[in-house]
């Protein structure tokens, strides 16, 4: 078996956390992880879903760097189908590959590791659910959207922008006080 990123490297033999089979690659340290194995492991894990908020707002600390592999196009290594993407939204956002016909996980080096510490390794396949997904470029704008704010306005001006729209977000009559602002700012 071959590995999906470099096709001249043979993985070899492995495991991850909790005695999860996985065949690695010596070279690039990613890890492939097959539908069968996976599963297996899987029903002998308690199940544990993440929210998306958890990626935004997490005070995880991990020391990852997305490998430079990460945008490399990849052939499933069991049945040759091209890999799937998923990305997963973390301070430096990465990509976990699936193959659609036989299920086979790919995790370049360090990636299984972030999502252990996240909680979403027990639960790869909704990584690649459209509602998954559709939550994530949220996230991803809501981030962009909050950058720019700063950018533009400062980083006191912006904190207090941040600290009065979750006050009119939990306020009865927030869409008043939003009203009020945008008055203000069209005369």
């Amino acid at each position: 078996m071959q590995c999906p990123k470099d096709q001249r490297v043979t993985l070899v033999n492995a495991t991850l956390s909790n005695k999860l089979a996985v065949k690695l690659c010596p070279d690039c340290q990613g890890n492939w992880i097959s539908a069968t194995d996976y599963e297996a492991w899987i029903a002998s894990q308690s199940e544990k879903t993440a929210e998306p908020k958890l990626m935004a707002k997490s005070t995880t600390e991990i020391n990852f760097v997305p490998s430079p592999n990460d945008n490399r196009a990849a052939l499933c290594p069991e049945c040759q189908h091209y890999l799937t993407r998923a990305k997963v939204f973390y301070k430096r956002a990465f990509y976990v590959e699936r193959c659609t016909h036989c299920g086979g996980i790919w995790c370049d080096k360090g990636e299984w590791e972030v999502l252990e510490k996240l909680g979403l390794h027990t639960n790869i396949e909704q990584l690649f659910s459209l509602e998954w997904q559709s939550r994530v470029r949220e996230l991803e704008y809501s981030e962009k959207e909050r950058q720019a704010t700063t950018e533009k306005l400062g980083s006191e001006v912006a904190a207090m922008v941040f600290e009065l729209a979750e006050v009119l977000e939990k306020h009865p009559n927030g869409d008043f006080g939003v009203a009020y602002l945008m008055r203000r700012f069209h005369k």
